[in-house]
């Protein structure tokens, strides 16, 4: 669901490429020489990013153009505040941890030295 695009917006150089795509297109070399890092470096955040759906990119030439998939990016937020505003009771993966809810108590924390 929105895991692969958490893992993927989790890491600083790539939060760091979708803002620069968000405020234009970019090529690689272009990403290259903002960030200070290498070509494959690079490369591999962009394909992170493409592998969920964040970045386009398409060649002019020699050069691999890059841009913001602000469609996929938008249509994610939506969907994950859908999610987190859906009933608990609702979202069968969480079945077995919603079954468990009742048995908690403020008790537990005491036992267990929760700060």
């Amino acid at each position: 669901m929105f895991e692969l695009v958490f893992k993927a917006l989790g890491e600083p150089t790539r939060l760091k490429i979708i803002k620069l795509l968000a405020n234009r297109e970019l090529c690689v070399c272009d990403l290259e020489e903002i960030l200070q890092m290498s070509q494959p470096r690079i490369s591999q955040h962009l394909k992170v990013l493409k592998h969920a759906g964040l970045v386009n990119d398409w060649k002019e030439g020699q050069r691999t153009i890059c841009s913001l998939n602000q469609i996929a990016l938008n249509n994610t937020i939506n969907e994950f505040l859908q999610y987190v505003d859906k009933p608990i009771e609702s979202i069968t993966e969480l079945a077995e941890e919603v079954a468990r809810i009742p048995a908690v108590t403020g008790e537990t924390c005491l036992q267990k030295s929760c700060k």
